[in-house]
C-alpha cells in the first residue's frame, strides 16, 4: 500500500513552496525533497499572521517525523528542494542514507552556504533553535500566556544551521549517475531507484522507485522539456524519438506538480531578445541594472547567456556578481562539464574564436599566473565576471554613477546584497530592476512581481504568453534592513571591560582549582613517600647494573679501553658515533642521514689503522629483525593484533561516535580561527522612494501549461497525484486529464498533511520451489522473464528456514455426489467431469510493436484513429483498401479487441499478438 501525505508545497495551496513530501511504500517511509521557507517575510496585512504559522507548523511536523524516515530523496540543488535538509540532519535526526546526484549535492551545498552566511551576518541566530524548540514543547496555555520580546521577534521560528553542520549534512548524501538503478539493503530492501534528468537545474532529477509489491513510482517535479544554453530538457519527453522515454512510460503512480498548468510561457526568441535588448540599452545610456538571482542552479543560464552577449556586441560594462560562493560555484561546474548540455560548447564557451593557438596560449597564460579557477576545463570561464562578497566591495571598486549590470543573490530580495542594493538603488532615475524569477510567496520579490504584472494590460501579463514592457515606479516603500556592525566607544569598551572580568574570574576558578589539586597531591606523597623511597633505590641499582654491562660490552666488542667511552654523552637511544670531544659537534646535531662527518673521514686507507686502536666510521643504525620462535612455533606479534583491531573498531563505530570526534575536531578548529571583531546587530526601518524602472521576464526554465498538458497525457500513469501548485492550476490539469479517454481518473490533489492511500495492503513472504516441481514446470518468455503457472503444497520442513513448494502427491478426486444427487447420472465408461485449464495472457500488447511484426510477416497494417489498427494484404494499388482487412482495438482497461472475418490474415494476426505475450495455462 502507498501512503502519500504533503508535508508542504501542496495542491490547492495559497503557498506552493518549499517542497516536502512523505512517501510511505508498505512499511518504508521515503521523505522527497526537504526544502526551507523564507525566513525573512515581508510583514503584509493580509499574511501576517499566516505565514509564521505555516513555517512553523511545516518545521514542527518535519521534525516530528524525521527520525522515523528510512530514506531520502533530494531532486534538485536550490533551497526550494534541499534548504532544510542540513538542519534537519544535525538537529532533528534525519539520519536516514539520502540519494541525490553529483550536482544537486554541490549546488544544493553552495546554496545552503550562502543563504545561511547571509542571514547569520545580518541577524543573532546563535540561540534561535534551542528557544524555538522549547517554545514548541510548551503547551498552547503558555504559549499564548507568554509575550515574546518584540527585539527577538523576528529572529523566532528560524531553523539556521551553521557552516559545519551544512558540509557534514551534504557530505552524508549518496551520489548517484542518470540512470543507475540502486539496489537499497537494509529496512529499504526490495527498493530499487534510478534518477533521470529533468531539466530546470544541473543535475536536476527524475526519481523512479521501484517496489515489488507497489510497482513503479515516479517523482517528478519541476520539469523542463525545452533545451537551453547549458541544460538538455527532461528525458521524459524525447522530440526524436516523437514519445515518452520508454522506462518511464505508464507508471503505477505519478507524483507530479502544475504549479504553472494554467500559464503560456512566451517563446524563448522572444524572452532572451527582451532581456537583452532592455540590457544594452540601459548600459547605453549611463545607467545601472540589477537582477537578482539565485546563488547556483538558474544563475548559470543568465551568466552563459550574458557572456555569449558580451563578446558578441563587444561590450566593456562590468557584470558584478555579488556572492560569497559564486568562485565556488564556478569551479564546481567546471569540474562537471559531463552535466552540462544545450547548446553550450564544452571545450570554448566564452571565447570569441574556437582556434587551436588561442586554446594553448589560453592554456600558457594560466599556467603562468596560477589561476586556480581556471583549472579543469576550459569551458565557463565569464572573463567579462567579477565576482564581490559585499556591497562595500563594489562600491570601493566602482562608483555608483558607473553604468553596470549587477547579479545579486538572493533572487527573493529578503535579505543579503540584493536586498540592501535595492534600497539605495531603487531610488536613482532610469535605473533597471530585472526580474527573471517571481520570488517565493510573501518575499519583496513576489511584491515587486505583483506590481509589475497588475501594471500591465489585459493581455500582456506574464501567464499569457506576450512579454511585457517596463514600468515606472513611483511612491514610497518600507523596508527592515538588518545589519552586522563592529562596535565603537563606550559600547567597545564595556564590552572589553566584561570579557576581561570573565576571563579573570575563569582564570580564579582555575587558580583554586590548581591548589586544591596540589593539596591532594602533597597528601598522597607523604603517604606513599616509603614506597618512593624503595623504588628510588631499585632504580639506582638498576642504573649502575646496566653502566658495568654497557663498559664491559665496549671493551670487548670494540676493542677500546673503557675509559674512553667516558669522552662520549650517553644518549641518542645509545648510539656510539665515536665522537671525540673535540669534533665540536654534539649527539643534538646529528640525525641518521649523515654518512661521515667529522674527523674520521680523513683517514688514508679505509682498512688501515691509526694508532693502537682501529678507526671507527659511523654508519647508519641497523637492526636485524629475527623471528622469535619457541617450542610451539613462531610467536604472535599482539601489537600487531591490537592496531587491527582498534582500525575495526574504528569502522565500526555508530554515527554518532564519528559525528562526536569530528565535532570536537570542529571545535578544535573554531579555537584555532581568528576572532572576529566584537559587533552588533542593528535593525532600522527605510522608506524608499521609488523612482527606477522595473520589468519581469521569465527565465525560470519551467514548463508551461500546454507542455504539462501535453507530457502528463502521454506518460499515462495508473494513478496520478498532483502537488505544488495553486488552486487554478490544478483544476486546470485535471480539467484537461479529464477530456482525454484513456487518461485515467484516479487523480488526487491532496492538502498539506492530508495523507493519501492508495491501493491495499499486501503482505510478501519467501518461498522455495522443489527441485522436482521446478523440472515439470512449462515456462512462457515475456521480454526479459520467464513466466509459469504453479500448482503444489507448501511444506515446511524442520531443518529449513524458509517455506518449500513441492508438487501435489496424488491428484486430487473429483466428487460426483453432487452431479447424482442433481439427476446427472454418469454413463457407463465415462471419465468424471473436471476443469478445463484457463489460460491467462501476461503482458501489455503494443500497437506499434505489432505493426512492426506483422510487416516482417509481409502484412500491411496502418494505424487509424486512437488505439485502433487496420491489418491486411493490399491489392494491385496501394490506393484502395486492403483485403481481408482485421482491426485491432486497445481499450482503456488494457482489453484487446480483434475484429475481422475468417481468414487466413486473421490467424496471423491473432498468432502475432499471442507471441507479444507470455501464455500461462491454469
Amino acid at each position: 500500500m502507498i501512503t502519500f501525505t504533503p508535508l508542504s508545497g501542496a495542491a490547492n495551496s495559497s503557498r506552493t513552496t518549499p517542497l516536502c513530501y512523505i512517501l510511505q511504500v508498505d512499511d518504508v517511509r521515503i521523505l522527497l525533497d526537504c526544502g526551507s521557507p523564507d525566513w525573512d517575510p515581508e510583514p503584509t496585512e493580509e499574511d501576517a499572521g499566516d505565514t509564521p504559522n505555516m513555517r512553523k507548523e511545516y518545521c514542527k511536523t518535519l521534525r516530528e517525523c524525521a527520525s522515523s524516515v528510512d530514506l531520502v530523496l533530494l531532486s534538485h540543488g536550490d533551497l526550494e528542494h534541499v534548504g532544510l535538509y542540513p538542519y534537519a540532519y544535525s538537529r532533528w535526526n534525519l539520519k536516514a542514507p539520502a540519494y541525490s546526484t553529483l550536482p544537486v549535492q554541490a549546488m544544493g551545498r553552495i546554496a545552503v552556504s550562502e543563504d545561511v552566511e547571509g542571514i547569520r551576518d545580518e541577524e543573532d541566530v546563535q540561540d534561535t533553535a534551542s528557544q524555538t524548540d522549547q517554545d514548541d514543547q510548551m503547551t498552547p496555555e503558555e504559549n499564548d500566556a507568554q509575550t515574546p520580546p518584540e527585539k527577538g521577534e523576528s529572529t523566532r521560528h528560524k531553523y539556521i544551521a551553521t557552516l559545519a553542520e551544512v558540509h557534514d549534512a551534504f557530505d552524508h548524501l549518496n551520489t548517484l549517475r542518470y540512470s543507475q538503478p540502486t539496489h537499497l539493503q537494509g529496512k529499504c530492501q526490495g527498493l530499487t531507484i534510478t534518477p533521470f534528468n529533468s531539466g530546470h537545474t544541473l543535475g536536476g532529477t527524475i526519481w523512479k522507485i521501484r517496489s515489488p509489491s507497489s510497482g513503479t513510482i515516479l517523482y517528478a517535479v519541476n520539469l523542463n522539456h525545452m533545451r537551453e544554453r547549458h541544460l538538455d530538457g527532461t528525458v521524459l519527453i524525447r522530440q526524436s524519438a516523437g514519445g515518452v522515454f520508454e522506462p518511464l512510460a505508464r507508471p503505477d503512480l505519478l507524483i507530479t506538480d502544475a504549479d504553472r498548468a494554467s500559464v503560456i510561457t512566451a517563446r524563448r526568441k522572444d524572452r532572451d531578445a527582451s532581456l537583452i535588448d532592455t540590457i544594452t540599452a540601459t548600459l547605453t545610456s549611463r545607467c545601472s541594472l540589477l537582477m537578482p538571482c539565485d546563488s547556483s542552479t538558474r544563475v548559470l543560464e543568465l551568466l552563459v547567456l550574458l557572456d555569449q552577449h558580451w563578446n558578441y556586441s563587444r561590450l566593456k560594462f562590468p557584470i558584478c556578481f555579488l556572492s560569497r560562493t559564486g568562485r565556488e560555484m564556478l569551479t564546481h561546474v567546471r569540474s562537471m562539464m559531463e552535466w552540462l548540455g544545450g547548446t553550450i560548447s564544452k571545450e570554448d564557451v566564452g571565447e570569441e574564436s574556437t582556434s587551436t593557438r588561442q586554446n594553448q596560449a589560453f592554456k600558457r597564460k594560466r599556467d603562468e599566473e596560477g589561476d586556480e579557477d581556471a583549472l579543469g576545463a576550459l569551458a565557463l570561464r565569464f572573463k567579462h565576471l567579477e565576482f564581490f562578497p559585499n556591497p562595500q566591495a563594489l562600491l570601493q571598486t566602482y562608483s555608483s554613477k558607473d553604468p553596470k549590470l549587477i547579479l545579486a543573490v538572493p533572487a527573493s530580495l529578503s535579505h543579503g546584497p540584493s536586498r540592501h542594493l535595492f534600497a539605495d538603488f531603487a531610488a536613482v532615475p532610469d535605473n533597471v530592476v530585472l526580474l527573471t524569477g517571481r520570488g517565493e510567496e510573501g518575499t519583496l520579490g513576489r511584491t515587486l512581481f505583483n506590481r509589475w504584472n497588475n501594471s500591465q494590460r489585459q493581455d500582456d501579463k506574464w501567464d499569457k504568453g506576450k512579454i511585457g514592457s517596463n514600468v515606472m515606479m513611483d511612491g514610497v516603500l518600507k523596508l527592515r534592513l538588518n545589519h552586522k556592525v563592529p562596535l565603537q566607544g563606550a559600547e567597545l569598551e564595556a564590552y572589553l571591560q566584561k570579557e576581561r572580568a570573565a576571563k579573570e574570574k575563569e582564570a580564579a576558578q582555575q587558580a583554586a582549582l590548581a591548589r586544591n589539586q596540589r593539596v591532594l597531591e602533597a597528601d598522597e606523597d607523604e603517604s606513599d613517600s616509603e614506597s618512593d623511597s624503595d623504588a628510588e633505590e631499585d632504580e639506582v641499582r638498576q642504573a649502575l647494573r646496566d653502566d658495568i654491562e654497557d663498559t664491559e660490552m665496549d671493551t670487548i666488542v670494540g676493542n677500546e679501553h673503557p675509559t674512553h667511552r667516558k669522552k662520549v654523552d650517553r644518549g641518542l637511544d645509545g648510539a656510539d658515533w665515536g665522537l671525540d670531544a673535540d669534533e665540536g659537534l654534539t649527539k643534538q646535531l646529528l640525525s641518521y642521514d649523515i654518512y661521515l662527518k667529522g674527523n674520521v673521514s680523513k683517514a688514508t686507507s679505509f682498512f688501515k689503522t691509526t694508532g693502537t686502536h682501529a678507526q671507527r666510521f659511523r654508519m647508519f643504525p641497523y637492526v636485524e629483525k629475527k623471528r622469535r620462535v619457541d617450542e610451539y612455533g613462531e610467536t604472535i606479534d599482539v601489537g600487531m593484533w591490537l592496531r587491527k583491531g582498534k582500525a575495526f573498531e574504528e569502522e565500526a563505530e555508530g554515527d554518532e561516535l564519528k559525528d562526536q570526534r569530528r565535532r570536537l575536531q570542529m571545535e578544535e578548529d573554531a579555537k584555532k580561527a581568528v576572532k572576529e571583531p566584537p559587533s552588533k546587530y542593528v535593525t532600522r526601518n527605510v522608506e524608499v522612494q521609488l523612482a527606477c524602472r522595473l520589468l519581469f521576464v521569465d527565465m525560470e526554465g519551467l514548463n508551461d501549461g500546454r507542455a504539462v498538458k501535453t507530457i502528463v497525457p502521454q506518460v499515462n500513469p495508473r494513478k496520478m497525484i498532483i502537488v505544488h501548485a495553486p488552486s487554478s492550476a490544478t483544476n486546470a490539469l485535471i480539467e484537461s486529464c479529464g477530456n482525454i479517454r484513456t487518461m485515467t481518473r484516479d487523480i488526487f490533489a491532496p492538502a498539506v498533511g492530508d495523507p493519501v492511500q492508495i491501493g491495499q495492503q499486501t503482505n510478501t513472504f519467501s518461498i522455495s520451489i522443489s527441485d522436482e516441481l521446478l523440472a515439470s514446470l512449462k515456462m512462457s518468455r515475456f521480454e526479459d522473464n520467464e513466466i509459469g503457472y504453479v500448482t503444489g503444497r507448501v511444506v515446511s520442513h524442520a531443518n529449513a528456514t524458509i517455506p518449500i513448494l513441492e508438487p501435489v502427491s496424488a491428484p486430487m478426486q473429483v466428487d460426483t455426489s453432487a452431479h447424482v444427487e442433481n439427476g446427472a447420472q454418469r454413463t457407463l465408461g465415462s471419465r468424471p467431469p473436471m476443469d478445463l485449464p484457463r489460460s491467462t495472457m501476461i503482458g501489455e500488447l503494443k500497437l506499434t510493436a505489432l505493426k512492426t511484426r506483422l510487416a516482417a510477416v509481409g502484412v500491411h497494417a496502418e494505424l487509424v484513429g486512437e488505439g485502433v489498427l487496420i491489418c491486411g494484404t493490399l491489392k494491385n494499388s496501394p490506393s484502395e483498401l486492403p483485403e481481408e482487412a482485421v482491426s485491432v482495438k486497445k481499450t482503456a482497461r488494457g482489453r484487446v479487441e480483434l475484429e475481422g472475418n475468417v481468414s487466413e490474415v486473421y490467424y496471423i494476426v491473432r498468432r502475432e499478438i499471442y507471441n507479444l505475450h507470455a501464455l500461462v495455462a491454469a
